[in-house]
């Protein structure tokens, strides 16, 4: 690392896996599981919480921002599940005034006493997976719901006092007309939520679709669905703020901006993964913890037995690893780019404790190709470099 820079210690998020679902999707390359029989609610929340104070000195004293429950389907929880788990984090970490609280909720999952509830626990900001509006496609995607159910979820998230609202939409779905892909993101649009996740389907490995792969949209129907769907979304008012995510009025999710931001995160949960700077002895590391959630319940007993003997350890990290200094500017690209606002020289050399010698040469390359601009000191992916945002960080790689 550069003897000029300064490696700080950013602002801290917490990530909660949740790592059930009622049925894993054929697309879906997460680390989720289909829940047989009754879920082991108070058990896990427990280990989570055990978790966390094995995690405790990664804090360093910081307040938690922002926490994301993912999956899985974190909705399959009780609103009073949560409430434990806020009750038993707050013993020993303090939340900040404004913390923005984000849950993914499946419309298949979707009741109105359970909104409610979630909203009287603290959970301020909902992220509700539609993807489509269209019940083929939802059958083609292996949801297990259907249309009117996402409508009925919507309501249900604005009736208990919802004001910060994320949808998720798919397109480049099987066989997806133009037409097909603005009906459902116009229809997104209609119900005025203050965040959109509008993102292309891709087939990743280790999941069903890989073995048997859909028919998509050729490349050159995907361009036009993606281009007549930024036009849509800016007539609507939604800035692009990150590759796939829009937001009105500034309500963009706090906590994600935290990750392209390079800042760090606790990950607890089952398969979950962290980010955390020690700023003293200039080093980032990486947690990942037991994937299995058997297995992870079984880490959370041996700590519970081990708590009164000298024989403690960090049974929840499957994996605590170093970033090494040639892999920080690549994991700072990989986040940075991605969003529109881009990042100064200054924020590059803080974040990763790195000279801005040691991407010089990339970036002043990718300036030259037209896929990067520099305005003002602020080095940002152009309209081109969004468009082909995976070759510009090749360029890094």
């Amino acid at each position: 690392m550069s003897a000029t820079s300064l490696l700080h210690t950013p602002p801290l998020s917490l990530y909660v896996h949740i790592p059930w679902c009622v049925r894993k999707c054929p697309y879906c390359d997460f680390n989720s599981h289909q829940k047989n029989g009754e879920l082991p609610e108070a058990d896990y929340i427990a280990a989570l919480l055990r978790d966390f104070a094995d995690d405790l000195p990664y804090v360093q004293g910081r307040e938690i921002s922002t926490i994301f429950f993912g999956g899985g389907t974190p909705s399959l929880f009780s609103a009073s599940a949560y409430e434990t788990l806020f009750a038993g984090l707050q013993k020993c970490v303090r939340f900040a005034p404004d913390i923005e609280i984000t849950l993914e909720a499946n419309p298949g999952t979707a009741e109105r006493e359970k909104f409610a509830d979630y909203r009287r626990a603290g959970i301020n900001r909902l992220s509700i997976g539609i993807q489509s509006f269209d019940d083929g496609q939802l059958q083609n995607l292996g949801r297990i719901h259907g249309s009117d159910d996402g409508r009925r979820a919507i309501e249900f998230a604005r009736m208990a006092g919802f004001d910060n609202l994320n949808v998720d939409i798919m397109y480049g779905l099987k066989e997806q007309s133009l037409s097909s892909a603005m009906n459902d993101l116009q229809e997104a649009i209609s119900y005025n939520p203050e965040h959109l996740s509008w993102y292309q389907l891709t087939i990743e490995p280790n999941t069903e679709f890989f073995k048997r792969p859909p028919t998509l949209p050729p490349e050159d129907e995907l361009i036009e669905i993606q281009d007549s769907g930024l036009a849509l979304l800016a007539q609507h008012g939604y800035v692009r703020y990150e590759v796939s995510a829009f937001a009105r009025d500034e309500r963009r999710a706090r906590h994600n901006l935290n990750y392209w931001r390079f800042g760090d995160y606790l990950g607890i949960g089952a398969g979950a993964h962290g980010k955390i700077t020690l700023a003293q002895t200039r080093r980032i590391v990486r947690t990942r913890k037991k994937k299995q959630p058997g297995h992870y319940l079984q880490a959370g007993l041996q700590i519970q037995l081990a708590a009164d003997s000298s024989t403690l350890t960090d049974c929840f990290n499957a994996e605590t690893a170093e970033i090494t200094h040639e892999d920080i500017a690549l994991e700072f690209m990989l986040n940075a780019l991605r969003l529109a606002e881009g990042f100064t020289t200054v924020q590059f050399e803080a974040a990763t404790g790195l000279g801005f010698e040691a991407v010089e040469k990339q970036v002043d390359s990718l300036q030259r190709k037209g896929l990067l601009s520099s305005d003002g000191g602020v080095i940002r992916p152009t309209h081109k470099g969004q468009q082909f945002l995976n070759s510009v960080l090749e360029e890094f790689v």
